[in-house]
């Protein structure tokens, strides 16, 4: 009886708690309600701000004329400077990045164009560095992507130029050989490959369609978990993702955005072998821009005899002689003439930086070919 009593007074107790918890909860709430009340009020004044500076700019202007990586690299170092938690920084990062892009496109949206189609690894590199509020275009190939840039049809392009598991995707190096673009920025995206398709397990998996890279990229996992099955190349990860949705026994492997995109469901998550695996794109665009503080410039160099002994390090001395990080150095055939190469340089600091512009120009001197294809905010997080 004693402990029936006892049992009894608990759950009165729990019953008057109630109503103390819940005006409690009502109180959190009203304060949440008038916190976003006044970041409302703040984006809706930023976006004010933002509109000003486009006018005094230009008022007969593209949004294109006011898009500055620059600056926005900058106001993005803020935010992480700042971030003391309980959001990650990935999240505050991508809350600024949403945020910039919507009061950039109040007039009209930035045209980016990418390699497509829908649901590729590149359109995700497109609205981590962009955010949601551009005009994203899907293209079939690297050289389209170039070509809408180059004709003004595109305001900026994104495409693929190399793989910390697979190395350089050469294409996009070979393009700008030929092409005027610069590079005005880079994203570095970790990838994550899901194996998807319309099938509920993976015995019913007869061929998994991807591309040549993810294929690669997960070859330890499919020897391991279905080695038998055949697996068969395709231009791109979301043209495997649409014949898993339209193949009876045919499965993908992509990124969980072409699952969502193409209706499949996911077999398997994150299926890479290698957990660092990330993919760096670039930005491409018509215009040079402004040191950012923390960057990065490409530039192609050719000595002309690059079998002669010494030509190459003729090349970098002056780089080594300023004391400027070679980050990447890439060699590739010039076109001109047969066992000619060009080589590609990526390096620490913005060309404008002092030591960096003088030893540019000392290692011109001494080039045959030389051409700065950028210098541009490196890629955050």
């Amino acid at each position: 009886m004693a402990g029936r009593k006892t049992a009894g007074k608990s759950k009165a107790g729990a019953k008057r708690s109630a109503p103390g918890k819940s005006i409690a909860l009502e109180g959190v709430r009203r304060r949440i309600d008038a916190i976003d009340a006044r970041i409302h009020a703040l984006i809706n004044e930023r976006a004010g701000l933002a509109q000003q500076v486009g006018i005094s700019k230009h008022k007969d202007g593209h949004t294109v004329d006011f898009y500055r990586p620059e600056r926005e690299a900058q106001v993005l170092r803020l935010a992480l400077e700042r971030n003391k938690g309980p959001l990650r920084d990935e999240e505050v990062l991508r809350l600024f990045r949403e945020i910039m892009s919507a009061c950039l496109a109040q007039q009209e949206p930035l045209k980016v164009a990418f390699l497509g189609p829908e649901g590729t690894f590149t359109q995700s590199a497109v609205l981590k560095h962009f955010g949601h509020s551009v005009r994203a275009l899907a293209l079939a190939s690297i050289d389209e992507v170039f070509h809408e840039v180059e004709a003004g049809s595109a305001d900026f392009g994104v495409v693929p130029i190399e793989n910390s598991s697979e190395g350089t995707v050469n294409y996009t190096l070979d393009r700008f050989l030929s092409s005027p673009l610069h590079i005005c920025g880079e994203v570095e995206l970790r990838i994550h490959h899901f194996l998807m398709g319309r099938m509920d397990n993976l015995r019913k998996v007869k061929r998994i369609c991807s591309h040549p890279q993810s294929l690669a990229q997960c070859r330890d996992w499919l020897r391991e978990h279905l080695p038998d099955v055949e697996l068969v190349p395709v231009a791109s990860n979301a043209e495997g993702a649409r014949r898993a949705r339209d193949e009876l026994g045919t499965a993908a492997i992509a990124g969980d955005t072409a699952a969502e995109v193409y209706g499949l469901g996911i077999l398997a998550a994150q299926i890479e072998d290698r957990p660092d695996n990330t993919t760096r794109f670039l930005v491409i665009g018509r215009k040079l821009f402004a040191p950012s503080g923390v960057d990065r410039t490409s530039f192609i160099v050719s000595g002309g005899q690059t079998d002669a002994p010494g030509a190459l390090y003729r090349l970098l001395e002056p780089l080594a002689r300023h004391r400027i990080n070679v980050t990447r150095i890439e060699s590739r055939p010039s076109g001109r003439r047969k066992w000619d190469y060009v080589f590609f340089l990526d390096i620490e600091g913005h060309a404008e930086d002092a030591g960096i512009a003088k030893a540019l120009a000392s290692l011109k001197k001494r080039a045959s070919l030389f051409r700065v294809l950028g210098a541009y905010p490196r890629a955050i997080l």
